[in-house]
């Protein structure tokens, strides 16, 4: 009965082949008859035509690749390997070319490819993703005889129909709960955060809430030498000169200050309806960023983790300057955005105790995936939520040494590795630096 269906339903698909082909070939005629011709039925019919750029900045770039290889990297180098979707890409593009070729010319001839000569592609916000392959193909005749050829051919990955998804209403007047965690090494670029939190405060719906982290030593040392005792005096002299504004704090002693585990305590004193911020010490808060996560974060519905932009190290960065500037800018050789950090996130109680309650089983099983896992993975692993990162140009971050522990998981030990050395500066202005001190040496 399925051999019998699958019959049927070849020859119907077979036939709205035909029809189709039928319909381009007389839009095809009919072109030649209307007032811009024959160039008013672009290739392939039925698809939008190409941009037509009217300056030369609207002028869409062609990326470069081999089978293997792209010449159109993220992080600027001169070519990376093909992984993951793009290899996809590459791979089905070619055998679906191959593949038109054959049920063009058989059973006249055979194709076969033997390599890629070159190949393009660009993203047309208009009708797709177009292809350009330089192929080399080997051609069979009936009789056996074959000859190699090389064959350009254009292909077009069409959009599919565009679907708007309705999303639920949010507005820019929720209260944020701001969260930040405070070890040893970061209590230096607190005061910094503190200030910023006062100025923005007589416009802002936002709270604070500082968590100090002790080791077992700091922690046994704290009535003698309380390392954060400037930070809560600190504290307590805004609360004296802003009667409106209270920042309390919570201490923590842990060797192994995971996110999970300093969330579960602040998530136990406060209602479920509560939208936290999970802010990085060196964050620059300004209300333009707190009313992104308002709207980006959405209850039962969306988690929101933002890619702050990272200062580079300003002895690399402006070296050479006379007057170096000081105040980080949003600019290409000033620093980027830091990819390889996700520890701000915005997202409510309620989907956090939700997600956590489904990871508890697994935690009981194995107490250490609370320090293997972060918050954005917890949140794609046991949450169904839209999990929306994106990079946040008006979250900036001024340069400064992570402190990676290496009691954590090794994926988040290695990416604050990263972090820190591609933070140092760009490949320019490092490659210069080399210069200079090879220049030195030489002389």
């Amino acid at each position: 009965m399925y051999r019998l269906h699958k019959h049927f339903a070849q020859l119907e698909l077979e036939k709205t082949y035909q029809e189709i082909e039928q319909l381009q070939w007389e839009v095809q005629n009919i072109s030649s008859l209307t007032v811009d011709g024959e160039r008013s039925a672009t290739w392939p019919l039925g698809i939008n035509p190409p941009f037509q750029p009217r300056t030369r900045f609207e002028v869409l770039k062609w990326d470069y690749f081999t089978e293997d290889q792209t010449f159109s990297c993220a992080d600027d180098s001169p070519k990376c390997e093909l992984i993951g979707a793009d290899l996809a890409d590459v791979s089905d593009v070619i055998s679906t070319a191959v593949d038109e070729l054959n049920r063009k010319y058989q059973p006249v001839l055979h194709v076969r490819k033997q390599q890629l000569l070159n190949g393009y592609r660009r993203f047309d916000p208009t009708r797709g993703m177009e292809y350009t392959l330089d192929l080399q193909l080997e051609l069979v005749t009936q009789k056996g005889h074959s000859r190699s050829i090389t064959k350009r051919v254009h292909l077009v990955r069409p959009l599919s129909e565009v679907e708007i998804i309705p999303m639920p209403y949010v507005t820019e007047a929720s209260r944020i709960n701001i969260i930040l965690p405070l070890t040893a090494l970061d209590r230096e670029h607190a005061a910094r955060f503190l200030q910023t939190f006062v100025e923005i405060q007589g416009n802002e719906n936002s709270l604070l809430t500082l968590l100090f982290i002790y080791d077992p030593f700091q922690a046994q040392q704290v009535s003698q030498n309380d390392i954060f005792s400037q930070v809560k005096s600190q504290i307590a002299e805004y609360e004296r000169k802003y009667r409106d504004i209270k920042i309390p704090w919570i201490s923590v002693k842990t060797d192994a200050p995971s996110q999970i585990r300093l969330m579960d305590i602040i998530s136990k004193k406060h209602p479920v309806d509560t939208l936290f911020f999970l802010a990085g010490v060196g964050s620059r808060v300004s209300s333009e960023f707190l009313n992104r996560c308002r709207m980006n974060t959405i209850n039962n519905w969306q988690v929101f983790f933002p890619i702050h932009f990272q200062g580079y190290n300003p002895e690399v960065s402006e070296h050479g300057q006379q007057s170096p500037s000081g105040t980080l800018e949003l600019v290409r050789d000033a620093g980027r955005f830091d990819r390889d950090v996700f520890d701000e996130a915005c997202f409510y109680n309620a989907d956090y105790m939700a997600a956590r309650s489904k990871m508890a089983t697994d935690a009981q099983e194995n107490e250490e995936i609370l320090e293997m896992l972060d918050i954005y993975e917890m949140f794609i692993r046991y949450s169904g939520l839209h999990v929306f990162r994106a990079v946040e140009p008006s979250l900036l971050q001024s340069y400064r040494t992570r402190a990676c522990n290496p009691r954590l998981s090794e994926e988040i030990y290695h990416r604050c590795v990263q972090s820190n050395l591609e933070g140092l500066g760009s490949r320019s202005q490092l490659a210069m630096l080399l210069f200079e001190q090879e220049q030195g040496n030489s002389t």
